[in-house]
């Protein structure tokens, strides 16, 4: 089940497969939070996208609510701000979404931070605990807020982004990849409970996100081995393609 593979979703037949389907998005303020959102609208998913910034989070739902996005569909984003590193607020907010739309389909997890090192023993250990925080406390908050109404829906999908770096990880980077690690355990501990339903848990593995912006400033350059934010979602959107029995507890290799 922990075994990394290069295996890739089918690619969606039409512009509505996810209707009906209530999708959140955490971290939806991110590099790759707009794209993702945008993708599951236009695919017709209600799509509650969460961050702790009201601001921030208003340009990427207007976007993703935008004509050119929704075309003639049915899907739609909506604005959550709450704070994911707290597990009381986190369990509410879960209660409330599942009342107001009376099941929930999917959570795409991408709150995201990084710190570099130094080395084993040069490094901060500050770091870990900033690392931890966010890449491994709000995991556990949202996937545990949210566990019983994804077990229950008809077809749900749990979807971490997580690093290469875990299977190869470096004295630099060793804090980063440490959290990373906990988090796909974590979310590969999800899948085995998710096991008998119809719910799938799954970590996508990148080297780097590659946004519009980082190849605005630099268009010539190779950007090697970097995921583009489109196709990370184009991903995610295609894990409701793909049976939840050939999905659950897979680690899929993006690069």
């Amino acid at each position: 089940m922990t075994a990394a593979t290069d295996l890739r979703p089918a690619r969606p037949g039409t512009t509505d497969e996810l209707s009906g389907r209530v999708v959140v998005v955490a971290g939806a303020t991110g590099a790759a939070g707009p794209a993702v959102v945008q993708r599951l609208v236009a695919s017709g998913a209600t799509v509650v996208a969460a961050a702790r910034s009201a601001s921030s989070l208003q340009g990427v739902v207007e976007a993703a609510n935008a004509d050119d996005v929704r075309g003639e569909g049915p899907g739609q984003a909506l604005a959550a701000v709450v704070d994911l590193s707290d597990a009381g607020s986190t369990s509410s907010w879960a209660t409330e979404v599942a009342r107001e739309h009376g099941h929930v389909d999917g959570l795409v997890h991408l709150v995201g931070g990084w710190r570099g090192g130094k080395g084993i023993t040069e490094m901060d250990l500050a770091d870990w605990d900033v690392l931890h925080a966010l890449l491994v406390r709000t995991l556990q908050h949202t996937t545990r807020a949210f566990h019983d109404a994804l077990r229950a829906s008809d077809d749900a999908r749990l979807a971490i982004v997580s690093t290469v770096q875990v299977a190869h990880p470096t004295a630099t980077n060793a804090a980063y990849a440490a959290a990373k690690a906990a988090a796909e355990a974590w979310t590969l501990a999800v899948a085995d409970s998710f096991s008998g339903s119809h719910a799938a848990a799954v970590v996508l593995r990148i080297k780097a996100l590659l946004t519009p912006a980082m190849r605005e400033q630099k268009p010539d350059a190779k950007f090697s081995g970097y995921t583009a934010v489109a196709d990370l979602a184009q991903t995610v959107n295609d894990l409701w393609l793909t049976d939840a029995d050939d999905l659950n507890g897979r680690i899929l290799c993006l690069t």
